[in-house]
């Protein structure tokens, strides 16, 4: 059960931080056009580099599972923020999928906190 355990907590590191990795390098490459829709939003588009931080950074570390809780946790806390900020289905019903999914994303980075990386991680490894 052990290398299943391993597998399936990789296999879930991977399949969360495929979502944060290109959304950060696409902000990168598309800078203006983001921090003006998220000014649109009512968020300052000075807060663009930190989200960059975050999804691109948080993203590698999920990958490799270094420090895993703690970064699972802060991109919980994003990704419930940006569900808020960004898919206000109470504003706009064509938002509702996009806000559960945030939601159900933001479960699964939970688990991940609770549980950690597993064995086959940098925090793995360390332990």
């Amino acid at each position: 059960m052990g290398s299943l355990n391993a597998l399936g907590l990789l296999l879930a590191r991977v399949l969360l931080a495929v979502l944060y990795i290109p959304a950060g390098f696409n902000k990168i490459t598309g800078y203006a056009g983001t921090a003006g829709y998220m000014e649109s939003a009512g968020v300052p588009g000075i807060l663009l580099p930190l989200v960059i931080l975050i999804e691109l950074g948080g993203g590698l570390l999920l990958l490799i599972g270094w420090q895993t809780r703690l970064v699972a946790l802060a991109l919980a806390g994003f990704t419930a923020l940006s569900a808020l900020l960004f898919h206000q289905f109470w504003v706009d019903p064509a938002q509702m999928i996009n806000f559960w999914k945030n939601v159900a994303i933001t479960g699964g980075l939970l688990a991940i906190a609770s549980a950690g990386a597993g064995r086959i991680s940098v925090d793995g490894r360390a332990a």
